[in-house]
């Protein structure tokens, strides 16, 4: 059974932006997938396993971002 997490994040204003944020949350233990909504600035991400919520902002962080 998978698992979906979603986030907002906040300054992401282009392609770029999603690229570096799919490519650190995708890093992340147990992450099978990354949705990022350039738009609405909600990603979601789907997992088998549960996810450590920190790990995930700290990616996010990584890539300049910052999670609303």
């Amino acid at each position: 059974m998978s698992i979906t997490v979603e986030v907002k994040v906040v300054g992401m204003t282009c392609g770029h932006c999603v690229n570096a944020v799919t490519e650190e949350v995708s890093a992340v233990a147990g992450v099978d997938s990354v949705n990022v909504d350039l738009e609405s600035g909600q990603v979601t991400i789907t997992s088998e396993t549960s996810l450590d919520l920190d790990e995930v902002e700290a990616a996010i962080a990584e890539a300049g971002y910052s999670v609303a």
